[in-house]
């Protein structure tokens, strides 16, 4: 598995939304290298990721392969970051290991409940045939990049960026839309409740995030009544890509404590 691994100090593994492309959050990436240990990749169903997938196993070869990464790594514990439908995958992995979590963050995170709305049922009746349409529908989200930028025009330039990225890394319809088919899953979410690791819930402004409603992601936060939940403003969906170093500024912080008062426990016990 291709994996990519950047920066010291603190083991952070960020995994990507269900795009699949770590790229797409490359920003963010940099900003958490400055100041951390980063290993990312995109999801093992990417061929430029070179992982092991099973078509019938599905959602857990998402979650084995932060195991996997892991491994490569030689990291025992890390701070596991999930984005949007990776968040669904980090919130999985805290569960099923939770003695390789040192925390968990997740990020505009969809929840294992989520289901597909009118529009993403629009797009899903024929995936290919409709990504046209899909790219053209996404220059709403420039109203996310220009609040981000504190303006129309100074937003123009970093929303050029992300759309460079966004195409010389495209994604895959049809692989969306059978990650899409993976959720939601009930067992997922009594599994996920359990859940005991520190956990940091990132969100957006809920008048900026179109594409998974803030209240959405705050059901991790009702699931986990021991989580910390911090709101980004300025932006909303993409704030680890339109704000990097406000991201990083949480996060990092957060992990390091994370890990600080673990080694506090185990000298205690």
């Amino acid at each position: 598995m291709k994996i990519v691994d950047r920066g010291g100090g603190t083991p952070i593994v960020v995994i990507p939304g269900i795009q699949g492309r770590w790229e797409w959050m490359k920003p963010g990436i940099e900003a958490l290298a400055q100041r951390a240990r980063v290993v990312t990749f995109s999801l093992a169903d990417e061929p430029s990721c070179h992982a092991n997938f099973d078509a019938q196993r599905g959602f857990d070869c998402y979650v084995d392969q932060v195991r996997d990464a892991l491994d490569a790594a030689g990291i025992e514990r890390a701070a596991i970051c999930g984005m949007s439908y990776g968040g669904v995958i980090a919130a999985a992995f805290a569960a099923r290991y939770p003695d390789r979590t040192a925390s968990v963050v997740l990020v505009s995170a969809m929840p294992p409940s989520w289901t597909p709305d009118r529009r993403v049922r629009f797009y899903l009746r024929a995936p290919r045939a409709l990504m046209p349409l899909f790219l053209i529908a996404s220059l709403r989200m420039y109203r996310e990049i220009a609040a981000a930028n504190r303006g129309l025009a100074r937003g123009l330039a970093p929303g050029v960026r992300h759309a460079g990225r966004a195409l010389s890394h495209m994604f895959s319809p049809g692989r969306m839309a059978r990650r899409v088919s993976f959720l939601p899953d009930r067992a997922l979410s009594t599994e996920i409740a359990r859940v005991r690791a520190p956990a940091l819930i990132i969100t957006g402004e809920a008048t900026l995030d179109r594409i998974v409603p803030v209240s959405a992601t705050l059901e991790y936060a009702r699931m986990w009544p021991h989580a910390r939940v911090a709101e980004m403003p300025r932006t909303g969906h993409l704030g680890l890509i339109t704000r990097p170093d406000a991201f990083a500024s949480l996060v990092v912080p957060f992990a390091e404590q994370a890990i600080h008062d673990a080694r506090g426990r185990r000298r205690e016990g």
